[in-house]
């Protein structure tokens, strides 16, 4: 399994030039490096869906789908990895990143729209425990945008939700004027902005639940723990429910892809009306409606 996650996540070698590095000794393609040097739309999208947060061959048709529908709406998907040891040196072989390391390597070269599935928080039974996952750390440190469908349904939902100050947004043009605004004001924390899934793709809450209690069950039988926990809780409870959690996974991720280019295009668009003499966002129209509004946190 190792292995061919391995060579899986080699597969991402096309989106890293070698001979072309950022600032700081990160790979970047010649597509993105244009692509912000020019000021384009740009979103981040992370590797671990390759890796391990997907079984094969999901996990990269749904890395390509991811890719292909951030195209569709006007921006450049940039797939962060560690390959051979970069963007962040390493013992020389391949990794995938994750959403705070993610939100790390984008800052760096300047990505400010993150986009991923569910990002982690504080793990059931945190408070005896205090396994709280870095994603949160790197919130309160890192301004990058993470559009996700919030927290992982594995972990303590209201406990993680103490960790931050929600606000309500209704349009990627309101999320673009949020991301701007905390800009240029210098605030060096990250925004999540949290889109629910899909009605249509919404799988039942009592279902998952219980594959969820049943899962956490079995880890602490088998004394799963650390990193190893959640990749497993993942895998049991799509196992459970016959692979309904994981189709509203990927419609899930899907559909975050889409707001996340549409809020990046319209971040653009903010930018440039202002370097015209002009600070508003005239014509701008989403032809997309998301109902209920999504919601915008920060720590």
């Amino acid at each position: 399994m190792a292995s061919s996650a391995l060579s899986r996540i080699a597969n991402l070698r096309k989106h890293f030039n070698p001979t072309s590095k950022g600032e700081r000794g990160v790979k970047i393609s010649s597509e993105v490096a244009e692509a912000l040097a020019l000021g384009k739309a740009v979103v981040a999208l992370e590797s671990t869906i390759i890796s391990h947060g997907m079984p094969y061959p999901q996990n990269l048709e749904t890395a390509k789908e991811v890719e292909a529908i951030v195209r569709q709406n006007g921006a450049i998907p940039a797939t962060i990895a560690i390959l051979d040891g970069l963007p962040c040196v390493a013992n020389g072989g391949n990794g995938a990143t994750t959403v705070s390391a993610t939100m790390f390597f984008a800052a760096k070269v300047g990505i400010a729209i993150f986009v991923t599935g569910g990002i982690g928080g504080v793990h059931r039974h945190g408070e005896s425990t205090l396994d709280i996952s870095s994603d949160l750390t790197e919130l309160g440190r890192t301004p990058v945008a993470v559009v996700s469908a919030g927290v992982k349904s594995i972990l303590d939902i209201p406990r993680t939700l103490e960790y931050l100050a929600p606000s309500r947004v209704d349009s990627p043009e309101d999320c673009a004027r949020l991301i701007d605004s905390s800009i240029n004001l210098g605030l060096t924390t990250g925004i999540l902005i949290a889109l629910p899934i899909p009605r249509e793709h919404s799988a039942s809450g009592n279902i998952i639940e219980s594959a969820i209690q049943k899962a956490l069950k079995e880890a602490r039988e088998q004394n799963v723990t650390g990193s190893a926990e959640t990749p497993f809780l993942l895998a049991r409870v799509s196992e459970l429910t016959g692979g309904t959690s994981l189709a509203s996974n990927i419609a899930l991720v899907k559909n975050n892809a889409r707001l996340g280019a549409q809020i990046a295009v319209a971040l653009c668009q903010l930018r440039e009306h202002r370097s015209k003499g002009t600070i508003h966002m005239g014509g701008m129209k989403s032809s997309v409606f998301y109902e209920p509004a999504f919601l915008a946190f920060s720590i």
